[in-house]
């Protein structure tokens, strides 16, 4: 039986159930059904209080007339329609008896060590499956208010796999990831160097490589705006106003966007960019007491090249000082003029998706930017401005116009990622809440139903950044970042599995089991395969990726010590050159930050250590004389 024939029978019982579901939804049918806004839930629309809410004696919110929903904000709430349905059938054991994976053997999972991953225990009879819950989810009578948050309890963080079997005997001392926070909070502040005048030779060749590298990434600079910009920081020589600041700032995330990866470079020179970055640094007190959609900009802007040179925990500053402004503004529609509608949405979706980035791996406190998601449209085009005082400008801009600077197609990631970010929030927030108590069963069609949602997801990609993903050939990094985050993504829904087998082997004996494990493998092998690629996300990814490479490592490092899951791996020649790959690119990110160097240290440390367990399992016993 090929790879395909097994994943088409493992997904037969979600996709018969989805086919009735969808068969029952007739779109033409779907249209007379009223939407509750509060739980995205379909109701039959009786004014002023549906009958559900009646029955939950809730208050009932319609959502207002006017508002337009685009493709993708329909795909996410039939989607989250969709998830919630499985996890409210869950919750009350309706689907125990249909759960592909429901004849599991009646064995205890429990991890003896206290491990805070989610335990699955496979003791439960029907009776006790009904009363099995994700825990967090709380009564649906008063739901959460999104579920494509990242909670605040969970553990999917790399340093967590510390603590599996098998690969905690792979390490010396018990790290948490608590560790890494420590680490970066007790480093060397930024050092700050003196620079005597700003070099503004270069300026039209950084701001187009801003536009073409940069801003692919973050989308969060509106070109048609942005000579008028410029203009107005050479008018005050750079010295004050949030102009200035956005223009500096620019400037260096253009030029450090030309020298590649910053792992690349020589830690003794200063990094690329800096003397501009230092500049804006100057003018940033003024602009952040302010609470304005250009000071939140500035902040935007300023944690992008904190990202760039690996200071995590200073831009997750500047990105909560961000949050803070543009929760404010969202918080009464009239404080956003249309004026500057667009550029405080898209900044509000960087503020939400680099903060998760971070909240995944670090137990940082949350900002509250999630709870206005509802209230922020998806990110549209920047409208182009008249400008009445162009012809005033004595300032010459031969060079400075939309069509030399605006990249191709630069929503396009960006909305991707959206939708990627929210999924991946989903998977933490269903799968790895702290403590939850999904049993293999449950876990089933919950695990299903996110990897087909993220199929969903790919399948949506437009055509010019939509990823191979059978081969390692992609056209640009775009496509490599993508395919990256999708295998890490994947690997994430079905690890729980891997944790399953890893605590009793003879789980591996169901064959859905096993299957889900391959899946998981195969994701992570891909993702680690060719190493390399990760520096294209350099700009905003490199820290969260690596961590996820050091994350990934360790899963196959445990799973080449089982002997059930060693099986479901290629030959050992080629998993040893995988992990070796993956010890010399962390490595060399290590002198960038103290989170980082200890990550490299971990892995170096427990290859060592498997490869001396591997040999001693394969040394020949002395026959007895």
């Amino acid at each position: 039986m090929t790879s395909h024939d097994r994943e088409e029978e493992l997904d037969a019982p979600l996709s018969r159930k989805r086919y009735h579901t969808e068969a029952a939804d007739y779109p033409r049918r779907r249209a007379t059904i009223a939407i509750c806004r509060v739980r995205k839930t379909r109701c039959n629309g009786a004014r002023p209080r549906c009958q559900l809410c009646i029955d939950l004696d809730a208050e009932c919110i319609y959502r207002e007339p006017g508002i337009k929903l685009d493709a993708g904000d329909k795909l996410i709430i039939e989607r989250l329609d969709r998830i919630e349905g499985l996890l409210r059938s869950r919750l009350v054991g309706e689907a125990t008896s249909h759960s592909p994976l429901s004849s599991i053997t009646s064995e205890t999972v429990n991890d003896p060590a206290g491990n805070d991953d989610p335990v699955i225990n496979m003791t439960e009879s029907a009776a006790m499956s009904s009363r099995t819950s994700v825990v967090g989810l709380g009564s649906w009578a008063n739901p959460p208010t999104n579920i494509s948050t990242m909670p605040k309890l969970h553990t999917t963080p790399a340093l967590n796999l510390l603590q599996w079997p098998l690969i905690r005997d792979l390490v010396a001392a018990p790290y948490d990831p608590h560790t890494l926070l420590q680490l970066e909070m007790a480093r060397e502040p930024l050092r700050m160097p003196s620079y005597v005048g700003l070099d503004l030779s270069n300026a039209i060749t950084y701001v187009q490589a801003f536009f073409a590298r940069v801003n692919v990434w973050y989308a969060c600079v509106n070109p048609y705006t942005w000579p008028r910009y410029y203009d107005t920081a050479i008018s005050s020589s750079f010295q004050e106003g949030a102009e200035s600041c956005i223009v500096l700032l620019v400037l260096a995330l253009g030029c450090a966007s030309q020298y590649g990866s910053i792992s690349t470079l020589s830690p003794e020179a200063d990094p690329p960019g800096l003397p501009y970055f230092v500049a804006a640094w100057g003018l940033l007190p003024n602009i952040t007491m302010r609470n304005s959609v250009l000071a939140a900009q500035c902040n935007i802007l300023a944690s992008a090249y904190l990202f760039y040179l690996v200071r995590p925990l200073e831009a997750w500053t500047l990105l909560s000082s961000a949050s803070l402004k543009l929760q404010l503004l969202f918080g009464n529609p009239s404080r956003v003029s249309a004026q500057w509608r667009e550029l405080s949405t898209r900044l509000y979706w960087n503020a939400l998706l680099h903060e998760s980035d971070l909240l995944a791996e670090l137990d940082l406190p949350h900002s509250g930017i999630v709870h206005y998601e509802e209230l922020v449209d998806l990110p549209g085009g920047f409208e182009q401005e008249d400008d009445e005082d162009e012809d005033q400008s004595n300032t010459p801009r031969e060079d400075l116009t939309v069509e030399s600077m605006v990249g191709h197609d630069e929503l396009w990631y960006f909305l991707a990622e959206i939708a990627l970010r929210r999924l991946l929030n989903r998977v933490s927030h269903v799968i790895y809440q702290k403590d939850n108590s999904l049993t293999l069963a449950s876990l089933g069609p919950i695990a299903l139903e996110l990897d087909f949602q993220l199929s969903q997801w790919y399948e949506g990609l437009p055509i010019p950044i939509r990823f191979p993903l059978s081969s390692l050939r992609t056209s640009n990094s775009i496509q490599t970042v993508l395919r990256l985050r999708y295998f890490a993504c994947r690997t994430i829904i079905y690890r729980p599995y891997i944790l399953a087998v890893l605590q009793h082997e003879q789980t591996s004996r169901d064959p859905m089991v096993r299957e889900c494990c391959r899946r998981c493998l195969d994701a992570t092998l891909n993702q680690l395969d060719h190493i390399s690629s990760h520096r294209e996300g350099h700009l905003p990814y490199l820290w969260q990726g690596a961590l996820s490479m050091v994350s990934q490592t360790l899963l196959i490092m445990g799973s080449t010590m089982s002997p059930a899951l060693s099986v479901l791996l290629p030959p050992a020649a080629r998993v040893d050159a995988i992990i070796s790959g993956v010890i010399e690119e962390v490595s060399r990110y290590a002198h960038l930050a103290p989170s980082l160097k200890l990550s490299a240290e971990i892995i170096r440390d427990a290859e060592e250590r498997r490869q001396a367990c591997l040999r001693s399992m394969t040394k020949p016993t002395k026959k007895a004389i």
